[in-house]
Formats: C-alpha cells, structure tokens, sequence
C-alpha cells in the first residue's frame, strides 16, 4: 500500500468520527442558538459536552491536515 492510500483511508475514519462527534452534541449549542431565542443563556461546557466540544475541533483540524497532505502527495 502507497502512503496516500493509507492517509486516504485514515481520512475516511476521521470523516466518520467527526460526523459522530457533531451528531452526538447537544442541539442548539452552536451558533444558531445566539439567533433562536434560548433561555438558558450562557453556560459552561462539561463533561462529555466538553469532550464533545474539544474532540470536534480536534477531528476537524486532522482531517484538514490529512487533506492537505494527501493533496501535496499525489
């Protein structure tokens, strides 16, 4: 196996791992919540939010990366 063929199917994983973390959180904790009227007005994450949190932009920076190599690669 090539080296971008492996980078290729860690991408895919990554991909499904970042749909998961983005499915999993909590609705209307992004940025249309500042626009949809909620009540509960600021808070701070925790828990498994939190992981949530950091694990998406974690994934989404890796997967930015990976595109960006398997790009410079071919």
């Amino acid at each position: 196996m090539s080296i971008s063929v492996i980078i290729s199917i860690v991408q895919i994983v990554i991909s499904f791992l970042l749909v998961a973390a983005i499915l999993f959180q909590q609705r209307g904790a992004g940025l249309s919540a500042s626009f949809g009227g909620s009540s509960s007005g600021f808070y701070t994450k925790r828990g498994i939010e939190k992981i949530l949190f950091i694990s998406t932009i974690v994934l989404s920076i890796l997967f930015i990366s990976s595109t960006f190599i398997v790009l410079l690669i071919r």
